[in-house]
């Protein structure tokens, strides 16, 4: 067995109603200022609610970052940095989606008051050290994994995005409760669903740090993303599923937080980039053809996939292969989501400046289990143009 190290969150509280649990632990550390990040759509929706109810049961004093954007660009990491800073938080709890969750990292780093690192020290992986204010995260989407991994993704450019990866990232308490999850727009429950799966199936055939911890993880989340997916997008009030979905996409970023994902994210962000599409449907968009793209030096393992998600499956590792591929094909085509670039309104001539800026993704291309080129790229695109 191959040299392998894996890393986690230490304390993970998972249940529905679950963010009750947030009282007992605030009150055991003695805190005196909490800064809750968001963004404004959980503040419109008055999903913080329960979680000022906590706050002001046990008198701890608050603020509220609620500025956060999908994407967060660098100049709201800064501002959200020197808001806490201001306020002199000693605590910062992310709540929402993946971008508050990256924020609230970001923060928890740069916003210690014995800090020196700027922003930009922190950028590529490693380069965030310690020390920084304690963290909570607690996610209000199935997708992003964010609460267990170690990774920040800022827009750092105009269409570029860049990670910062550092264990100091990994928060000190994760709490996944689906009772914020419940009314999330089909869109959304879709997308993140997606991309969670894509976290999983990644990480199961990432070439560089492929191992047995993040395998067993990978192909549990599958199981429960695969089972519960059409159920939310059925019936957004099933919150037996919802919290499923919310575990499998947890126990998928753990995956991934160890083992990187590849080629599917590469194509993705340029797509996010350049047009505003969402994370999770940029995955969408790319994955099957990317999946068979890697087919070649895959085989194997996405046979395992299958016979893992429908131990009935029987056949060749060809035929398996195949049928691991339709089987996600199918989930696609059941998302509702516009899987045509042409219909999502981007220019065909733009197709080979987005394999051109998917090349610069090293980071994540060194982890595909096939090499890519961006001649390879750009026929992915072309592919799934129209």
């Amino acid at each position: 067995m191959s040299h392998f190290q894996f890393q986690t969150v230490s304390n993970i509280i998972s249940g529905l109603g679950s963010i009750y649990e947030l009282k007992q632990l605030l009150q055991a550390q003695g805190y005196q200022k909490l800064l809750l990040v968001t963004d404004a759509g959980m503040i419109q929706q008055q999903l913080h609610l329960p979680i000022l109810e906590i706050l002001e049961t046990i008198r701890l004093d608050y603020v509220i970052y609620s500025s956060v954007q999908a994407d967060p660009a660098e100049h709201i990491v800064l501002d959200a940095v020197t808001f806490a800073k201001n306020e002199k938080v000693d605590l910062v709890l992310g709540f929402g989606g993946g971008s508050s969750l990256d924020v609230a990292k970001v923060i928890a780093i740069l916003a210690h008051p014995q800090q020196q690192q700027t922003l930009a020290d922190l950028y590529g992986v490693n380069n965030a050290k310690s020390p920084r204010l304690p963290l909570f995260l607690v996610p209000t989407t199935a997708g992003t994994g964010s609460e267990v991994t170690p990774i920040s993704i800022v827009t750092t450019g105009e269409t570029t995005k860049t990670g910062i990866i550092s264990p100091v990232l990994f928060a000190d308490v994760a709490i996944l409760d689906a009772t914020f999850t419940q009314n999330l727009p089909v869109h959304i429950t879709a997308a993140t669903g997606i991309d969670a799966m894509v976290h999983a199936i990644e990480a199961y055939t990432s070439k560089i740090k492929k191992n047995p911890y993040a395998d067993m993880l990978a192909k549990q989340a599958l199981r429960l993303l695969n089972h519960n997916l059409g159920l939310v997008l059925a019936d957004g009030q099933d919150l037996n599923a919802r919290q499923n979905m919310l575990v499998g996409a947890m126990l998928a970023g753990q995956a991934f937080a160890n083992a990187p994902v590849a080629a599917v994210h590469a194509l993705a962000y340029p797509l996010g980039g350049h047009f505003h599409i969402s994370h999770g449907h940029s995955n969408a968009l790319v994955l099957t053809e990317v999946l068979k793209f890697n087919t070649p030096n895959t085989k194997q393992l996405y046979a395992e996939l299958m016979c893992w998600l429908d131990p009935k499956s029987t056949g060749s590792t060809d035929g398996l292969c195949d049928l691991f591929i339709d089987h996600i094909q199918n989930h696609l085509d059941n998302s509702g989501l516009v899987l045509k670039l042409k219909d999502l309104n981007v220019p065909e001539h733009m197709l080979s400046q987005l394999a051109k800026d998917a090349m610069l993704q090293t980071r994540l291309l060194q982890n595909n289990p096939r090499e890519m080129t961006q001649h390879d790229a750009q026929q992915i695109y072309q592919a799934i143009y129209e």
